[in-house]
């Protein structure tokens, strides 16, 4: 059996890889870019820095900011407009995940049309959009490294998981320096994401030898940096091992694909807007406990190469320490549960049977050890709910 496996063509690692921005989008043929961000990005003056580069470079770029932490049809259509009305070559993707995905939805619907909901899976998308450079400023999603993008629709609360080559950035420069800057809660919150990708990328039934090789070494590169990051911000060491592991999960994931925790995850996002990497926290203990019996073995791994398990454990001591780990990892990261952060709980009971038609209906269960019913996904909501 064959495994395909897709990456950026290029990609630039280390401190002051933005800066070689210019150089790459000269490389790429590339001189009329449109810069999609967050005002988040623009404030701190990221995006003026990079359009400072490019016009010392004699690149003319224009830029769109209004991207939404949790992107929604509604909220690329300028940007999708700016694409269409304008004479752009290609798109360069300032921010977080949010930002990289917008940008990455932009870039198809800018060139070929339609509604997002046109493209969600299980189509798969190989048209070519913009070609796209991804600059991530946070150690989280790996989204610069990935053919994966997620929108969602505002008119039923669905989280749309839309795949394919299309959506695989050209470049990715990935400059652990824009990091430094993040919050604690920022920083648990998408570290936590990385680490659930590259669990997920080992456990997933696609899992192949070369994904192996990416989601270990990420979780490497993760467990034992997450806490230092999030205590001490500055910590430069950290926060290199933090981005390279982050980019490392992406690329595993996004050749092996997520499982329970991503299907899971999505639907509490669009209904309760919960941050992407908190909802994947939220869950990753419980999903983890429901998942081992089916690959003991696997976990048992990602113990081991996370640090909190010994080569000479047995495979049932693994688990466990495993699992005591990503439990002490919330509560010192103050990962909430779904009622502490707001969620009342009668809506979140009255949407679990939704919530999980939704998550079934996205592929990713499929892809777990354990591949769960309907009614397990609602159990699962329930024990969430109620592990605080």
């Amino acid at each position: 059996m064959s495994h395909r496996i897709v990456l950026p063509r290029l990609m630039e690692i280390g401190a002051g890889a933005s800066q070689q921005l210019a150089a790459v989008l000269r490389s790429l043929g590339c001189s009329r870019p449109l810069i999609v961000t967050d005002r988040m990005m623009v404030e701190l003056g990221y995006v003026d820095r990079l359009e400072e580069q490019l016009q010392a470079a004699g690149i003319a770029s224009q830029r769109f900011a209004d991207t939404l932490p949790e992107p929604t049809a509604a909220s690329i259509r300028a940007g999708v407009q700016m694409v269409r009305d304008g004479d752009f070559d290609s798109i360069v993707a300032l921010g977080g995940g949010s930002p990289i995905d917008s940008a990455k939805a932009i870039g198809i619907l800018g060139r070929y049309g339609g509604e997002m909901r046109d493209y969600r899976f299980p189509r798969d998308v190989c048209e070519p959009g913009l070609p796209l450079i991804a600059i991530p400023t946070t150690a989280g999603t790996g989204s610069e490294a990935t053919r994966f993008t997620i929108i969602t629709d505002e008119t039923s609360d669905e989280k749309m998981l839309c795949a394919g080559l299309g959506f695989m950035p050209v470049a990715a420069l990935i400059d652990y320096e824009l990091t430094l800057s993040l919050p604690p809660r920022v920083t648990a919150d998408t570290g936590l994401d990385a680490l659930t990708h590259a669990i997920e990328a080992y456990v997933s039934r696609k899992a192949s030898g070369y994904s192996d090789a990416q989601a270990l070494q990420a979780m490497r590169l993760l467990a034992p940096n997450l806490r230092t990051a999030f205590h001490d911000s500055g910590n430069r060491a950290a926060r290199e091992a933090m981005m390279l592991g982050a980019t490392l999960a992406g690329i595993a994931f996004s050749n092996a694909s997520v499982a329970l925790v991503h299907g899971m995850s999505r639907p509490i996002g669009a209904f309760f807007h919960v941050p992407h990497g908190l909802s994947n926290a939220m869950l990753l203990p419980a999903v983890t406990a429901f998942s081992i019996p089916a690959a003991p073995e696997r976990y048992a791994d990602c113990a081991r190469a996370m640090g909190v398990a010994a080569q000479t454990d047995s495979v049932e001591t693994a688990n466990q320490r495993l699992l005591a780990e990503l439990q002490a990892l919330n509560r010192e990261l103050q990962v909430p549960s779904p009622g502490q952060y707001g969620i009342a709980r009668e809506r979140f009971f009255e949407s679990r049977e939704t919530m999980a038609q939704q998550a079934l209906a996205s592929g990713s269960p499929g892809n777990n050890p354990r591949v769960p019913t309907q009614a397990e996904i609602v159990e699962l909501y329930e024990t969430v709910w109620n592990q605080a």
